[in-house]
C-alpha cells in the first residue's frame, strides 16, 4: 500500500490514459493492470483534435465507469502561466486538487523546465493543489519542489515515451536514500516489466507509464505483465536483497567437508 497526499493505494501503477488503439482497448488494460490513479491531460479529455466536445465526454464516461482516481495533468505546457492556467482549468473540470505538474523545457526531450517546474509547484500549492511534479533525478530540484509543498516526486526514468528503463540508477538512489519519507514515483521512459521491478527493486514507491502498454502489440497482457512486475519488484525490495559483492561467496561451507585419501 502507498499513500499520496493522505490517500491510500493498494495498487503501485499509475496508469496514463493517451495513445491507445480504442476506448475498449484502454479500459481493458486499466482493469489488467488494476491500476487505481490513472492520469488525464485536459487536452485529451476534450478530445482529440476535431472530435468536439463529443469526444471529450465519451472518453470521460469510460475514465468514470472504471471507478478509477483522475490524477489530471498540464501536459504539453511550456510556461508557468500555461501550467497554473491548465491546472485551474483541470481542477474545475475533474473536481480534484490532484495535478501532474509537467513544465516542459525541450521538445525533443521532453525534459522538465526544473526553473518553471518549482515556481509553478510553488503556486499551486498556495493556491490548495496536490502536485505531483514530472521532474529530473536532480537532488537540489527536488529539494526546492519539497520547499515548494511538493508531498511526493515523479523524476523521470528516461525521456518519455523512449523505452530506454533507468538512465541513472545512481542519481534515482540517491534521491531514494535523501528523501526516505517522500513517496517517490519512477515517471516515463519505461519500456518493459523489467524496468519496472527495478524501479521498485530501488524502494521507489511506485511507477508511472503510459506508451509501453498504450502501444504494445498487446496493451491488456502488457498492462497485466507490469502491474506483476511492480509486485514482484516491492517483494524483493521488502525483502532486502544482497548488495552486490566483489568476491565469489560459497553457498555450500568448507568447514566439515570430508577428506579423501588416496
Amino acid at each position: 500500500m502507498t499513500v499520496f497526499y493522505g490517500v491510500e493505494l493498494s495498487s503501485r501503477l499509475l496508469l496514463g490514459t493517451a495513445r491507445y488503439p480504442s476506448p475498449k482497448v484502454l479500459a481493458d488494460a486499466i482493469q489488467a493492470s488494476g491500476a487505481e490513479v490513472v492520469t488525464v491531460s485536459l487536452r485529451r479529455e476534450a478530445g482529440p483534435e476535431g472530435s468536439g466536445a463529443r469526444g471529450g465526454q465519451s472518453f470521460w464516461s469510460i475514465i468514470r465507469a472504471l471507478g478509477v482516481r483522475v490524477l489530471p495533468n498540464t501536459a504539453g505546457c511550456h510556461s508557468v502561466k500555461e501550467a497554473v492556467t491548465t491546472a485551474h482549468m483541470a481542477r474545475e473540470m475533474f473536481d480534484t486538487p490532484w495535478i501532474k505538474l509537467e513544465v516542459i523545457r525541450d521538445d525533443e526531450t521532453l525534459q522538465p523546465d526544473v526553473f518553471g517546474l518549482v515556481e509553478a509547484a510553488r503556486v499551486l500549492s498556495e493556491e490548495g493543489f496536490e502536485v505531483f511534479p514530472y521532474t529530473t533525478e536532480d537532488l537540489a530540484v527536488a529539494d526546492r519542489l519539497v520547499e515548494a509543498g511538493c508531498k511526493v516526486l515523479m523524476p523521470w526514468g528516461a525521456p518519455i515515451g523512449s523505452a530506454r528503463g533507468l538512465n541513472n540508477v545512481y542519481g534515482l538512489k540517491a534521491l531514494r536514500a535523501h528523501f526516505p519519507d517522500i513517496p517517490l514515483v519512477v515517471d516515463a521512459g519505461l519500456g518493459v516489466p523489467s524496468h519496472a521491478a527495478a524501479a521498485m527493486e530501488l524502494g521507489y514507491d511506485a511507477v508511472l507509464l503510459n506508451t509501453a502498454v498504450a502501444e504494445a502489440g498487446d496493451p491488456v497482457a502488457m498492462a497485466k505483465a507490469f502491474a506483476m512486475a511492480i509486485n514482484a519488484g516491492r517483494m524483493a525490495f521488502a525483502a532486502k536483497p544482497l548488495e552486490p559483492r566483489d568476491m565469489a561467496v560459497p553457498s555450500t561451507p568448507v568447514l566439515g567437508k570430508a577428506a579423501l585419501g588416496d
